[in-house]
């Protein structure tokens, strides 16, 4: 019975990983392709080509616009995990009716769909003069990502004993101290994870970077990917670009790998 369990869950786990693969498998072999070869997306190239690699790098337009990319994902994870981080530690430590109705508000912010918010915002932006500017997109993205940041670590904050922060008092911390020499230092795991979870969200955003970044010099990966899909679309060229957009978060994830893993086993001892 026991062996009849194990393969089921083997062929469910195979099935899970070939669900995630085939979409990289058929971007691969696409970008591998001329556009005038019209063979199944499944089958391998009548001829390798790396054409479609070259003429996504042509120009310098995918550069600027992976540059513009991290850019805007830095700037808003710092937003994110500051932020995030302190008012998560308010919220965790001061219970009264104020931070109760703050807590109330991040989590009725999450259920809001982020296109109803677009022309309220986009006014606003218009406003500020924060259209195809950097800080205005940075700001956007981190403030869209940092409710739920600030409700992990609220509750991650929570199982870290408050007798830490009496004796951080003791000794004469004020509160800024005592976060940041005291507290910050254990939060290792959850901001490994906020990293991983809102990194990647950011890089791949699309809906903002269409909206508040019309200029050309100013898009982002994503938006400089869709500008393949037009009336002369060539979908060989966007699976390349789409490749080569991926290679900066592989990198950044294998060099961070071990990090990542202590923090996760520091969240599991947590």
């Amino acid at each position: 019975m026991m062996k009849k369990k194990t393969w089921i869950i083997n062929i469910i786990g195979i099935l899970i990983i070939l669900l995630h693969v085939m979409p990289l498998y058929i971007t691969f072999m696409t970008s591998l392709k001329s556009k005038t070869d019209l063979s199944s997306k499944w089958l391998l190239p009548n001829t390798f080509s790396l054409n479609n690699y070259r003429n996504a790098l042509a120009g310098g337009d995918f550069f600027q616009a992976l540059f513009n990319t991290i850019i805007i994902t830095v700037g808003g994870i710092a937003i994110v995990i500051i932020v995030g981080a302190i008012t998560g530690y308010v919220l965790a430590r001061r219970k009264n009716i104020l931070t109760t109705v703050m807590l109330m508000a991040t989590l009725g912010v999450m259920m809001v769909p982020g296109i109803s918010l677009i022309v309220p915002l986009y006014n606003t932006m218009l406003t500020l003069h924060g259209i195809n500017t950097f800080w205005g997109i940075i700001l956007l993205v981190g403030t869209s990502y940092l409710p739920v940041s600030i409700f992990i670590y609220k509750n991650f904050i929570g199982s870290i004993p408050r007798e830490l922060d009496e004796a951080a008092e003791m000794d004469g911390c004020g509160v800024l101290r005592t976060f940041f020499s005291i507290i910050m230092p254990q939060l290792g795991a959850v901001t490994a994870s906020i990293l991983i979870l809102n990194g990647v969200k950011i890089f791949n955003e699309f809906l903002y970077a269409l909206y508040f970044l019309q200029s050309p010099e100013k898009r982002m990966i994503t938006t400089f990917i869709s500008s393949y899909f037009n009336e002369n679309s060539n979908l060989n060229e966007a699976s390349a670009a789409a490749l080569l957009a991926c290679l900066p978060v592989i990198i950044v994830y294998i060099m961070l790998q071990k990090y990542f893993v202590k923090g996760n086993m520091d969240g599991i001892g947590k």
